[in-house]
């Protein structure tokens, strides 16, 4: 990672969301999902449900892999300010893929690139050797804070809930 790029960010915490917080979240239940959780999850996350229900599928499948999974992105003591993990432990290869969301009300304070920043930090203290970012080419501000930390382009994906991604991948 560049020095600039870890620099400009203000410090935030990723906070590991377990099974019982997913499936409050999956219900809808946003005051059980805060009691799960110890944060203060947002409003917003009641609209993220399909990633609530993929990741806990992951979870109850593979519990071990939990601290690969879904994070809730902490500014201070309990402000979420979205989430941030991957899509899933190292494959093969040791690559891992990256996934980050900024609640839209805290956008642009450099909130996506604190929490990249941890996850590249825990990537390369877990073992991963290569990390992946997929982002649909209309998605500047995602686009440019991939190039800050080095990404550089090696394809493209149709994604079935996002459509057309460009992938990027880079050495943690």
């Amino acid at each position: 990672m560049r020095e600039d790029a870890a620099m400009a960010a203000p410090t935030v915490r990723l906070h590991l969301l377990d099974a019982p917080t997913l499936q409050a979240l999956v219900d809808g239940d946003l005051e059980r999902a805060r009691a799960a959780a110890g944060v203060a999850l947002p409003d917003a996350f009641l609209q993220d449900t399909w990633l609530w229900t993929l990741r806990l599928g992951q979870l109850i499948g593979e519990p071990g892999d939990a601290p690969w999974l879904v994070r809730a992105v902490v500014v201070g003591d309990e402000e979420v300010v979205g989430h941030a993990g991957f899509h899933g432990p190292p494959d093969e290869r040791g690559m891992v893929e990256v996934g980050y969301r900024i609640v839209p009300t805290h956008r642009r304070r450099g909130y996506a690139r604190a929490a990249l920043a941890e996850l590249l930090a825990f990537a390369r203290a877990n073992g991963a050797r290569v990390a992946r970012a997929s982002i649909s080419p209309d998605n500047a501000p995602s686009l440019a804070l991939a190039a800050s930390f080095g990404f550089v382009r090696t394809g493209e994906q149709m994604d079935e809930i996002d459509g057309l991604e460009l992938q990027f991948e880079r050495q943690v």
